[in-house]
Formats: structure tokens, C-alpha cells, sequence
């Protein structure tokens, strides 16, 4: 691996909207030497602190305006509030590349070149002083949550004798192709996905539970009834999504929006995870 080098920028924006958590442009090269771009946020304090690095959906984690996307933001506000830093790479934007959800082609594989850059993220944090290199969580929304989930595979154990992630926390994921393969997870991994979602439906993740735990790991799966892809975004209105690239059903349309129930109940599960109850 490349020596990591960061670029830090404090972004005026976000310091207007929340000056207690000014986030930082870092850069960093992952193992085929691309350089990946991601938002950091600490909290104050000298630290160190455990980490979270967080990856995005087939949205990519920001908007036109270069800002965080408001699902991520939430998270990363609330997680940086309960002491942990915040890491969120940005696979697309990082090549050149916006959002992917209509993309039936895609360049960046969730199975491969987002598994190389959340690994470099690892490395990255586990590089700085100020970051507990024993105390990470790898969390991951939608095609972000696919990539948690080949990452987990044992063979993206880490081999530079520095310690694994602590656990994983997913949201929708599509677990087909993993439950084919029989990826199974190598750490403690919490899957959150909406009865109700169409996009990446909850039928193959059970599957996917069912044949990991019968293969030793553990696997903790939430459903929630009537809830859908995108349950635990602030304030998103119900609405159609049309034109994607993958649906459960191949029409190219799928059901997203905030469940308050389903929202508060994951709200509450992740805290409890990453304080380690």
C-alpha cells in the first residue's frame, strides 16, 4: 500500500451549517494506486477516538453542490456527537464519476474497486494518531452495503498486521450474488433492510443470514413491515424512482422514502452497536 498523504480543507459550507463539525477533504491511495477523495469529520478533543467509515450508495455521498448527501450527513453528525470520527470515501466522484444508479455498465464494481478503497480507508485511519486503529466499524447504504459485504469475505482479511474492522452495519444491501457465492462474513455484521423494498428486496437476505450463520458468523438481520430502500433517510418524501439499473423486478422502478418507525428503531440499534452494548 502507498503511504497515505491527506489534504485537509475545511469546507465553509458545512461550517455555516454546523461549525462544531467541519469536515476535512483527505485523500488517500488504495492498493491500485487510485486516489480516493473522502470527507472526515472528528470530534473535538485530542482523541483517540473510534472511527466509522461510511460508504455511499449508487448515488455517490455527495450532491452537484459538492455537499453531503442528507442521509449521510445525518449519520455522520450523530456518530461524530457520540465520539467517533467519521470517514466517508467517495468511490464515484473520486474517478470522475457521478451518480451510477442508472447505469447498467458500471466501472467501479462494488465487489472489487469499492472493496480496494474501503480497504485503503482502514489503512488510512489506522495510519493517524488520533484514531483507535482497534475501534472500527465499516457501515455501508444500498451498493455501499454490497461492498461491506464482499469486503467481509476471509479473504480481504488484513494482512498488515494491524487489526480488522470491529463489526459491520449494512442497510438494503443486495445479497443475491453474495448468498450464491456463499460470502461469508468474517465479523459481526448487522443487515437492516424494509419489508417493503423493492430495490434490493429482503428475500435473498435472508438467504444470505440464514447461510452464514449456519457457516459459524454472526449475523444479526432486522426487517422492518413496510418500510422501504432509503428507510432511514431524514425527511425523504415517498416517491418512485424510475430509470435504475437494477430493480427486484427488472421494471427500472422502486418504492424509496423515510419509515419514522423503522428510521428510530435503526437510529437506535446503531448507537447501541457502536457503544458496544
Amino acid at each position: 500500500m502507498r503511504k497515505a498523504c491527506a489534504v485537509a480543507l475545511v469546507l465553509g459550507a458545512c461550517a455555516q451549517q454546523a461549525p462544531a463539525l467541519a469536515q476535512q477533504v483527505v485523500q488517500f491511495a488504495n492498493a491500485s494506486g487510485v486516489s480516493i477523495t473522502a470527507r472526515m469529520m472528528v470530534p473535538p478533543g485530542p482523541g483517540p477516538f473510534p472511527a466509522v467509515i461510511a460508504l455511499h450508495g449508487c448515488g455517490g455521498s455527495t450532491n452537484r453542490r459538492g455537499e453531503l448527501v442528507p442521509r449521510e450527513r445525518d449519520w455522520a453528525e450523530r456518530w461524530v456527537a457520540a465520539g467517533h470520527a467519521v470517514l466517508l470515501p467517495d468511490s464515484f466522484a473520486s474517478r470522475g464519476l457521478g451518480s451510477q444508479c442508472t447505469a447498467a455498465e458500471r466501472t467501479v464494481r462494488q465487489s472489487i474497486e469499492r472493496v480496494e478503497d474501503a480497504m485503503a480507508a482502514r489503512a488510512f485511519l489506522q495510519a493517524r494518531s488520533g484514531i483507535r486503529a482497534d475501534e472500527l466499524t465499516l457501515v455501508g447504504w444500498s451498493n455501499g452495503a454490497g461492498t461491506v459485504l464482499y469486503a467481509l469475505a476471509a479473504r480481504h482479511r488484513p494482512a498488515d498486521g494491524r487489526p480488522d474492522f470491529r463489526r459491520a452495519i449494512v442497510f438494503y444491501p443486495g445479497c443475491r450474488t453474495v448468498a450464491a457465492r456463499a460470502i461469508v462474513p468474517r465479523l459481526p455484521l448487522t443487515l437492516l433492510i424494509g419489508e417493503a423494498d423493492n430495490w434490493t428486496p429482503p428475500g435473498p437476505c435472508r438467504d444470505y443470514a440464514a447461510m452464514a450463520r449456519a457457516a459459524g458468523a454472526r449475523v444479526d438481520l432486522v426487517t422492518y413491515p413496510g418500510a422501504v430502500h432509503g428507510f432511514d433517510a431524514p425527511d425523504m418524501p415517498m416517491r418512485e424512482r424510475r430509470g435504475l439499473a437494477f430493480t427486484a423486478d427488472g421494471s427500472g422502478r422502486a418504492m424509496v422514502g423515510t419509515d419514522p418507525a423503522a428510521r428510530a428503531d435503526a437510529i437506535r440499534r446503531v448507537e447501541a452497536l457502536l457503544a458496544g452494548r
